[in-house]
């Protein structure tokens, strides 16, 4: 069964902004239909021109580009309520590719839609302007991250971001997140080896900071964790839009 945009479980979240009836009524035309994909699944393919765009419901997912030698590099993760493919709306082409990583749920929109949204929603189309330009601060960040941090505070950095969205999203229960990715993908992702990954993450383990192990992160010491990510004290999340 489809998901009514009225009914949606994302929309009574804080984390996402309110939405006009109109623009309600405007996401529910737009939308035509739902994906279920299973773990695994190529959503998006770098170089190609997807004709649709997603919007995630339900389940995690990576974003990745494959390197010349083969390798795939991660740029980040994909959580319920990101919006995948924009690339394609507006580059005609991705140039990352979209992977599942869970079984998700996905609102699937026409791209030859998207220009109705610029013409006749300038709010919606000011959200997707927001969306881009919060993923560009995002990408600074973590340039800022590679160059000027050591690996313990580049980990405990994306632990403290992932923790704070999985919060909000209401998939952290009582100390524990869901994360069911490889030591490999936070390597590539943070632009660490493997063995240090590894030994980074036994050592915050150990010390009773953070744990990632079997596929669920438990942050133990959330306040130590933000002051070795070099947070004062956590931001708060910005109120993001939905599309």
């Amino acid at each position: 069964m489809v998901t009514p945009c009225r009914d949606c479980p994302l929309r009574k979240l804080s984390l996402f902004a309110p939405m006009s009836d109109r623009e309600v009524d405007f996401m529910q035309d737009f939308k035509t239909g739902e994906l279920k994909v299973d773990p695994g699944t190529t959503l998006m393919l770098e170089g190609s021109n997807s004709p649709q765009l997603y919007t995630v419901l339900d389940g995690m997912g990576l974003r990745y580009k494959t390197l010349l030698s083969g390798k795939r590099q991660v740029l980040n993760i994909v959580l319920p309520g990101d919006f995948v493919g924009l690339q394609a709306g507006v580059m005609k082409e991705m140039q990352h590719s979209v992977e599942a990583t869970t079984a998700m749920t996905l609102c699937v929109f026409d791209r030859k839609s998207l220009w109705a949204l610029f013409r006749d929603q300038p709010e919606r189309a000011y959200d997707l302007t927001w969306i881009a330009a919060i993923e560009e601060h995002f990408l600074g960040e973590t340039l800022a991250l590679l160059g000027h941090m050591s690996g313990i505070e580049r980990i405990a950095r994306a632990f403290v971001r992932l923790h704070d969205r999985g919060v909000a999203l209401g998939l952290v229960a009582g100390a524990d997140m869901p994360l069911p990715y490889r030591q490999q993908d936070l390597a590539d992702a943070l632009g660490l080896s493997l063995v240090h990954t590894n030994k980074t993450l036994k050592h915050l383990r150990e010390t009773g900071v953070v744990s990632w192990v079997h596929g669920t992160l438990r942050v133990l010491d959330y306040d130590r964790l933000c002051e070795i990510a070099a947070l004062d004290e956590a931001s708060p999340l910005v109120t993001r839009p939905l599309i």
